[in-house]
């Protein structure tokens, strides 16, 4: 027998478990853990695309180029989250890596009504940082059809930008005006409708893979370690210290020294270094 199409998008349609309410707390946490194998398959199967973007990413950053994500609600919070971690992670600039959020930073916290539904306000966010022809945006919209997301990449294409989208329903508005359309299709949640759960770490997983892997290209990663970063508290100073001695044989010590004096790892160790 035919069985018709849901008209509804992956994430809304319901998924295979029901009377969630009936069961126990180790079925709900054995069941919902089994299910998140659906975001890294979902992501798995969109990284061609995912290479794709960053191999014109990539050298349009080398260029001075900026990076811009936008989105609202969840997706919004997941890019200003990507996009903070660059400054301390990587000893970038804040202007680098900018993460947009309908309805600005307080949504963060408190969800702005109404604030995802304005198809020109991403565009107006974006105004204040006066995007340029190397500037791509990223739109994030799990559903693929935020009018934040969508009017933000229209006008970006339209400004001569490179745009990309990442989703997680195929065949949505986002897909259809970005340059590059990253999509992982996560299939329906365990609650249904709840993007916060497999579509949201699948879009944590190809946000990782973005970032990151721009960063190394970008130079700030030596080997495997992140020898641009801020030693800004007292873990990140421990960490720059043993990556100093590691890379030059220097004593907790001197690494220690050479660290106060300068501020920073990657010139620690170049310090160390000439006088070795």
């Amino acid at each position: 027998m035919h069985t018709p199409k849901s008209p509804l998008p992956p994430t809304e349609q319901s998924g295979p478990h029901q009377a969630l309410e009936t069961k126990s707390i180790a079925e709900l946490v054995r069941a919902m853990h089994a299910g998140t194998e659906a975001a890294f398959a979902a992501v798995e199967s969109c990284l061609g695309e995912v290479e794709a973007f960053l191999d014109v990413l990539v050298p349009r950053m080398k260029a001075g180029g900026r990076l811009f994500y936008i989105g609202a609600g969840t997706s919004g919070r997941l890019g200003v989250l990507d996009a903070s971690e660059c400054p301390p992670t990587f000893g970038v600039d804040a202007s680098v890596v900018q993460g947009w959020i309908a309805g600005g930073d307080g949504a963060l916290r408190v969800a702005v009504e109404g604030a995802e539904d304005d198809p020109e306000g991403a565009w107006k966010d974006l105004a204040g940082a006066q995007p340029g022809a190397l500037d791509t945006v990223v739109g994030i919209a799990a559903s693929g059809r935020t009018p934040y997301v969508v009017g933000g990449l229209k006008a970006a294409r339209a400004a001569g930008l490179v745009t990309a989208c990442i989703t997680c329903n195929p065949g949505s508005a986002v897909t259809e005006v970005a340059h590059h359309a990253l999509v992982a299709v996560t299939g329906p949640e365990f609650v249904t409708g709840s993007t916060r759960l497999n579509a949201g770490t699948a879009t944590k997983l190809v946000l990782n893979l973005i970032s990151t892997t721009a960063m190394i290209q970008l130079g700030h990663v030596v080997g495997s370690k992140m020898v641009d970063m801020r030693p800004s508290n007292a873990n990140l100073i421990e960490r720059g210290i043993r990556m100093i001695c590691e890379a030059t044989g220097a004593t907790a010590e001197e690494a220690t020294a050479a660290l106060n004096e300068t501020g920073d790892v990657r010139a620690s160790i170049a310090k160390l270094e000439r006088r070795g």
